[in-house]
């Protein structure tokens, strides 16, 4: 017995000991990590000030800049983005200039040659020389700032933690880093290449029926494109890695609401722009203030000014147009030198780079990059063959020297339409559709951006590099790009949908999205006339599907066709039943998508490598198409050879509730459409250990909406709400000492800040924070920065 007491009081003891050991250890990080919180009162030395800025950070942690000169409010804005968010902002810049390998080892390897082949650090040297002396002092300004706190927090040991963990410190910030993000930002909203490139592998691997339904217009008046196509094929498939694309959802809603629409008799502009959701926000929302502008809003960490948001006189949000303006040529290389092409009967010499890929605890890469003077060669990293026959280069405009910082700046001092526009000039890529509201009670949209008009063919096909037939002749003329100002019906709406019919003279794209985020916010507001912002509010928080209400009822016909022992009758009624709202606690929703997203599957998945499905853009505008045909007994190839629209409707069917039963259980009872679709927030390191994963996402939070519903709320497989309305942003002319905005996950890059993730919540409920610029801010802290 005393034996027994003994071992308790030493297992005691070590456990004891062991729970000391842990707390100590939690207590060391807890500090630790604590250490490098930004400070948000009190005073702060910042050598490279003239005078006095402070910097009050309201209630949701958004920083209220006052300055008394531009150069000490840009300097501030740098300096106090570094705070909250440097280690996204070194990630970003290493990310679109491909040097992640040299902090987190080979596994970046590839993601650094796709990025060091696309140029965007290349571009962004070659726009600096275009800037004029004004922007160019802006970067400096703000580079000043950055570095100032990154020498700062460098010598007090005040880095973020995430430095730490990757053993490794931040170069000092350069006014390039700042363009090479803007680069980086045309490249995630403005691509069409891999819908080229798609398109080229089906015309080789199907009959011409089939590959023609991938293609949203098939170039039936272009048969020598065709042809070249056919004759001088490019491997596409092999080891693509499709990560690296795009969401073919980056887009956003806009729309703008005058006076005559409106309680106030002001107009009403509200925008919600739809990109990756991730912790930290990509946006940053800041208050900038000097005696020469007042300018609220969001930016992108990593860059100075305000892009999109208000000032005292107007305010302005943008969509992507999302035109083609991108283009591959098919290059025949000279087989006793590869980095010669032809080009009009000779073989010309490309430029050649030297790219050396630097991998933490590894050898350096050798790795070249081939430029033609359509572009760069980008083949190499899409498949791996020792002696290709033909190759793909890209043309593409945010490749050309562009000034878009330079139009953000004028942009914020601008006080009408007219001064807006002229700003806009400046602005190429990636091509937006902005929407404006100024208080003089002037609404105008315009389609913005460098817009290629093309010798010959319309971007739907890769064409002949080796001769001058193919090209470009220019862009769009500045003047002649799509543009509306008080239109007579009261309001202007995008959501990426077409912008032009086909009288517009110029080709802009084929592929819009899916129009029915347009429609319903169209249907709603023509249908009122004294508009309030809480009503844009709520419109930006709808959940109507309408691709339901076009299609559900002949779907469901189809699956009762088919479905001869009544095996689905509970499902098929509660889907008649629905009112075709994504409500988080429906379950119509789970099912509806569950089912669209296995539509394309089902007719293509086995049919096309992974990577070439993975690839294969607009697989909704495609199936889409091929529906309305079928239910108009039209069906095409691919609904034939599949045995019909009711088999093709019944087998995704099947295959969508199998997959649900298996999750959720077999009584569709139980079933939501929030049990499934869950609001995300994941962090760039939470997927290197589940322990990061719990202390650095938030919590899931089920939802409503969808990718297709105004509330834009994009899904991954496992329906991971991962995209969406990065910022939501609603502003009232009457009064524009405040506006209304959300920006979830929050504010601060940092885990232990109280807001870090404080507005998940907000996001998902649609519970809006209003930001002033005007008067006193309540709830704050404030800051002091002294030269």
């Amino acid at each position: 017995m005393k034996r027994k007491r003994k071992i308790g009081k030493w297992i005691a003891w070590i456990v004891g000991s062991i729970a000391l050991i842990l707390l100590a250890v939690v207590i060391f990080l807890n500090a630790y990590i604590s250490k490098s919180k930004p400070q948000i009162e009190g005073n702060m030395a910042v050598d490279v000030l003239d005078e006095e800025v402070t910097v009050t950070r309201d209630e949701q942690g958004v920083p209220h800049i006052s300055a008394k000169s531009d150069a000490d409010l840009y300097r501030a804005q740098g300096f106090v983005q570094a705070q909250d968010r440097m280690f996204q902002m070194d990630l970003a810049r290493r990310q679109a200039s491909g040097r992640l390998s040299e902090v987190v080892g080979a596994t970046a390897v590839t993601t650094d040659q796709f990025f060091r082949t696309f140029s965007l650090r290349e571009a962004a040297k070659d726009s600096w020389a275009g800037y004029d002396e004004d922007a160019k002092q802006v970067l400096s300004w703000y580079a000043e700032g950055v570095n100032a706190y990154m020498e700062q927090a460098s010598e007090q040991g005040k880095l973020s933690f995430e430095f730490k963990l990757l053993g490794y410190e931040p170069e000092p910030w350069t006014e390039v880093d700042s363009l090479t993000i803007g680069k980086f930002m045309a490249y995630d909203l403005g691509g069409n290449w891999s819908s080229l490139a798609v398109r080229h592998w089906a015309l080789g691997n199907y009959p011409e029926d089939k590959a023609r339904e991938l293609f949203i217009t098939y170039p039936e008046d272009k048969p020598a494109i065709i042809a070249a196509n056919l004759e001088n094929q490019v491997t596409v498939a092999g080891q693509f890695d499709p990560t690296v694309i795009p969401n073919e959802f980056n887009g956003s809603n806009n729309w703008v609401v005058s006076g005559d629409k409106t309680k106030s008799g002001f107009p009403l502009l509200a925008d919600d722009p739809h990109l990756g959701l991730s912790t930290p926000s990509i946006w940053y929302q800041m208050h900038l203030q000097s005696p020469e502008q007042n300018v609220s809003g969001v930016i992108f960490a990593g860059i100075p000014g305000i892009i999109l948001g208000h000032n005292d006189e107007i305010a302005w949000g943008v969509t992507n147009v999302g035109p083609d303006v991108q283009d591959l040529y098919i290059e025949t290389p000279n087989p006793e030198n590869p980095t010669q092409f032809k080009y009009e009967g000779k073989w010309e010499q490309a430029e050649v780079r030297n790219e050396p890929i630097k991998v933490k605890d590894g050898e350096t890469v050798d790795f070249e990059v081939v430029v033609t003077r359509h572009g760069p060669i980008v083949s190499n990293v899409m498949f791996d063959v020792e002696e290709p026959t033909a190759q793909f280069s890209m043309q593409w405009t945010a490749l050309e020297p562009t000034r878009e910082l330079q139009a953000v700046l004028n942009m914020n001092k601008a006080s009408n339409w007219d001064e807006f526009e002229t700003a806009l000039e400046d602005f190429h890529a990636p091509a937006q559709n902005f929407v404006f509201a100024g208080k003089d009670g002037t609404i105008a949209y315009k389609a913005n951006g460098r817009i290629p008009i093309r010798k010959s063919g319309d971007a739907q096909l890769p064409v002949p590099g080796d001769s001058e037939e193919y090209g470009w002749q220019g862009y769009v003329p500045y003047d002649e790009l799509p543009t509306v100002v008080n239109p007579d019906e009261g309001y202007i709406a995008t959501a990426n949908n077409q912008v032009v019919d086909n009288s517009y003279p110029y080709h802009i794209t084929d592929f819009w999205a899916q129009s029915y985020r347009y429609e319903r916010i169209a249907e709603v507001l023509e249908e009122g006339d004294d508009f309030t912002k809480e009503d844009m509010m709520a419109l930006q928080m709808d959940q109507h599907n309408l691709q339901a209400r076009e299609f559900l009822k002949e779907m469901v016909t189809s699956v009762e066709k088919m479905d001869k022992e009544n095996k689905y009758d509970d499902i098929t009624d509660m889907l008649k039943k629905w009112d075709q709202v994504d409500s988080v606690d429906a379950a119509a929703p789970l099912v509806f998508h569950k089912w669209i997203k296995q539509l394309p599957a089902t007719l293509f998945k086995d049919q096309m490598p992974k990577d070439i499905y993975d690839l294969l853009a607009g697989k909704g505008n495609i199936t889409d198409a091929m529906m309305r045909e079928s239910f108009q007994n039209q069906e095409g190839a691919w609904v034939k050879e599949h045995g019909g629209v009711d088999k093709w409707m019944m087998d995704s069917f099947e295959t969508a509730v199998t997959s649900i039963t298996e999750e959720f259980g077999k009584n569709s009872d139980d079933w939501k459409w929030g049990d499934y679709h869950q609001l995300t927030f994941d962090h760039p390191l939470a997927g290197a250990s589940p322990i990061f994963a719990y202390f650095l996402n938030p919590s899931h939070v089920p939802i409503g909406g969808s990718n297709i519903t105004v509330q834009a709320a994009g899904f991954a497989a496992d329906g991971s709400v991962d995209h969406g309305a990065s910022w939501r942003f609603v502003a009232d002319m009457k009064d524009l000492s405040s506006a209304h905005h959300i920006v979830g996950p929050g504010q601060s890059g940092h885990m232990k800040s109280k807001w870090f993730h404080n507005q998940v919540n907000d996001w998902a409920e649609g519970d809006y924070h209003e930001t002033m610029v005007n008067g006193d801010i309540q709830d704050s802290h404030t800051l002091t920065l002294k030269p």
